[in-house]
């Protein structure tokens, strides 16, 4: 049996039917801030994922800072990371983040061997 995800005690087809205004009482202050303030550039985005998906384009964004809501749930997004665009799929456990948290910015580091000069003994090796 699959578990049920819950989003502040609500079920993700209540959290649909929901506008975008009211879902944003169910947010913490800062979210609910920014929602409110970008409700017509969120409209806007979510008429345009919703065209693209229907005619099978990817749908790209640079919007890190916008909220993912309960509609994108399902979408296909590419997220850019300053370098290149990231693919996520925005399951219901997403809601409430921004989407520029599923994107890093910055690779993990792989550290090598050491380089020439990085100890004392180091700088005696040969450089081949």
């Amino acid at each position: 049996m699959p578990k049920e995800i819950l989003y502040r005690g609500k079920h993700l087809e209540e959290l649909k039917k929901l506008d975008i205004r009211e879902f944003a009482k169910d947010l913490t202050s800062r979210k609910r801030r920014s929602v409110l303030r970008q409700y017509n550039e969120i409209q806007k985005f979510l008429n345009d994922c919703i065209k693209k998906q229907s005619s099978g384009k990817h749908i790209r964004t640079h919007r890190r800072d916008m909220i993912i809501l309960p509609h994108m749930v399902g979408l296909k997004i590419e997220i850019h990371n300053g370098k290149e665009f990231v693919p996520v799929e925005i399951k219901t456990e997403m809601i409430g983040h921004l989407l520029g948290e599923f994107a890093f910015t910055r690779k993990r580091v792989e550290h090598s061997a050491p380089g020439i000069g990085a100890t004392r003994s180091s700088s005696s090796l040969s450089v081949k």
